[in-house]
C-alpha cells in the first residue's frame, strides 16, 4: 500500500508563506494523481489542489488560485504545496491524498472520494 507523510505545517502570520511536503513510499509507481485537502474545525473536508502524476494538469479551488502552487518531484516521490499570502481562512489541518486507480477524467482529482490513500495531516495555523 502507498504510505503518505505530510510535513511543513506550522504557525505563520497572515501574509506569510509555508511549503507543505507529502512524501510517498511503497508502490509509488502505482500513483496516478495526488491532491491536497484541508479541514477546519467544525467544517467539512474541502479540496485545495491536485495534479496528475505527470504534473499536468493541475487543479485548484477558487479561494487559493494565485496564492498556492502544487508541484511534484517524482524522483523524490514528493508532492509540495507552496502556500503564499496566507489568510486566517486557510487555517486547517491539511491532508495529502493519492489515487492509484486509473482516472477517467482528470477533474476527478478534485473529489476526495476518488482517492484511496491518505496521510495523517499537518496543521496550518494562520494568525491575523
Amino acid at each position: 500500500q502507498v504510505q503518505l507523510a505530510e510535513s511543513g505545517g506550522g504557525l505563520v502570520q497572515a501574509g506569510g508563506s509555508l511549503r507543505l511536503s507529502c512524501a510517498a513510499t511503497s508502490y509509488t509507481l502505482s500513483i496516478v494523481g495526488m491532491g491536497w485537502f484541508r479541514q477546519a474545525p467544525g467544517k467539512e473536508r474541502e479540496f485545495v489542489a491536485a495534479m496528475h502524476r505527470s504534473g499536468d494538469p493541475t487543479y485548484y479551488t477558487d479561494s487559493v488560485k494565485g496564492r498556492f502552487t502544487i508541484s511534484t518531484d517524482n524522483a523524490k516521490n514528493t508532492v509540495y504545496l507552496q502556500m503564499n499570502r496566507l489568510e486566517s481562512e486557510d487555517t486547517a489541518a491539511y491532508y495529502c491524498a493519492a489515487r492509484t486507480a486509473p482516472l477517467t477524467l482528470g477533474a476527478q482529482l478534485k473529489y476526495d472520494y476518488y482517492y484511496n490513500f491518505w496521510g495523517q495531516g499537518t496543521q496550518v495555523t494562520v494568525s491575523s
